[in-house]
């Protein structure tokens, strides 16, 4: 029905750190050579905990799109924007709102979970409460049908399906949606109208799942078939009425697990954090005093890396002959903690030396981020635009004709 569309976003959290290039960014820039991308700043997203400090926002959200581009993210291939500028996320998240059960949005794992993490912050707000709606919204909006995740985000996406499902099945219910169907059906031509019928009947009749991957390539491929058509073809096909808003899928990813100086979770809050752009002597300090194996109190005391916290980032900053040193001579005592953390920075400083060069020329001309933010925020409200159009339409909103 759609182009395939990726969509993701981000608090602005200010630099990037290790955690989030390997956990995120490298895997935006393979997509964007795929898909159609819109990557955003999920500004709002950050007031719904931590809305007593605003002024924080745009300095952060700064910092974190120069990292963005810096990492690769390309403003030529996939749209850069900031969500709040584009108003329309705000209108979908308050109509998504009316058909969205207040017992989804307390079953969400996050919500109760957040609350004591951040018992330091009054959370019982209408907004962080509602931010699933809102982050469904800035999906639909884009009828985006991917969504990169971990498999433990997933349930989270399953919410966006759901409200998706239940706002086509209050609106997509198109008057004289048969008719109209069967009008679009003869704009295929009779060869395509013939084979999308078999194939309709196929999925319909028997279930079979083949024909219906059969069928929505058939309607991607026609050329000059209006989008209300393709897509109450594309409902037809299904048996459903008129699809207006895209469930998009889970597009899982493998993420490498990258710890924080202490082994825990990589984390700005936990000051365990080793940047994208760290300046090569703090870089050195912060892996030279990272801890090692408990077991290795003396340099002539044998240890094993799997206790070890530095181990991990040898499996992402190491080839095989250097891992399989660092495990004899660990197990041996061969080696030093020392000397086995040095390959670790020698392969984070080569991997970041392109990234600070990237990133230096924004920099130094600010003006070159803004303007990249700019265009990425007209394409993507003409986009919003067109969804929220179908939307009001299906909804009754739609106010194009005089009253009387």
């Amino acid at each position: 029905m759609f182009a395939d569309r990726v969509l993701s976003g981000m608090r602005p959290t200010g630099r990037m750190h290790l955690g989030h290039y390997h956990g995120a960014l490298k895997n935006w820039v393979r997509l964007q050579e795929q898909y159609e991308c819109f990557y955003f700043v999920a500004d709002w997203h950050a007031l719904t905990t931590h809305y007593e400090t605003p002024e924080l926002i745009a300095d952060s959200a700064f910092e974190m799109v120069v990292d963005w581009l810096a990492a690769g993210i390309d403003p030529m291939q996939s749209t850069i924007f900031v969500q709040s500028q584009i108003l329309e996320h705000a209108e979908l998240t308050l109509l998504l709102g009316m058909t969205t059960p207040v017992g989804w949005l307390e079953r969400v794992p996050t919500y109760k979970d957040q609350q004591l993490k951040l018992a330091d912050r009054d959370l019982s707000t209408y907004g962080f409460l509602g931010y699933p709606v809102m982050m469904g919204a800035d999906i639909l909006i884009y009828r985006a049908n991917m969504v990169p995740v971990g498999e433990d985000q997933v349930s989270h996406l399953e919410l966006t399906r759901e409200m998706a499902r239940r706002f086509n099945h209050f609106y997509g219910r198109e008057p004289e949606f048969e008719e109209k169907a069967q009008a679009a059906i003869k704009k295929l031509g009779s060869k395509k109208a013939r084979r999308y019928e078999e194939l309709r009947k196929a999925f319909q009749e028997r279930g079979d799942t083949e024909a219906l991957e059969a069928a929505k390539p058939l309607l991607e491929e026609t050329q000059n078939l209006p989008l209300g058509d393709r897509e109450r073809l594309f409902g037809y096909l299904e048996g459903a009425r008129r699809v207006i808003l895209v469930e998009p899928k889970p597009l899982l990813t493998e993420t490498s697990k990258v710890p924080g100086t202490d082994g825990q979770k990589m984390s700005k809050s936990y000051g365990n954090a080793i940047l994208m752009r760290e300046e090569p002597a703090e870089l050195t300090r912060k892996i030279r005093t990272m801890q090692t194996d408990p077991a290795r109190a003396r340099r002539s005391d044998p240890g094993n890396p799997e206790r070890c916290p530095v181990w991990p980032l040898h499996q992402i900053y190491s080839d095989q002959a250097v891992r399989d040193w660092v495990v004899k001579g660990c197990t041996t005592a061969g080696i030093g903690c020392l000397e086995c953390k040095q390959p670790v920075i020698d392969g984070i400083l080569k991997e970041q030396e392109p990234i600070r060069e990237r990133a230096q020329q924004y920099l130094d001309d600010p003006a070159l981020v803004r303007n990249i933010l700019a265009d990425g925020c007209t394409r993507a409200r003409k986009q919003a635009n067109e969804t929220m159009r179908d939307v009001r339409e299906a909804m009754g909103l739609s106010y194009d004709r005089s009253f009387g």
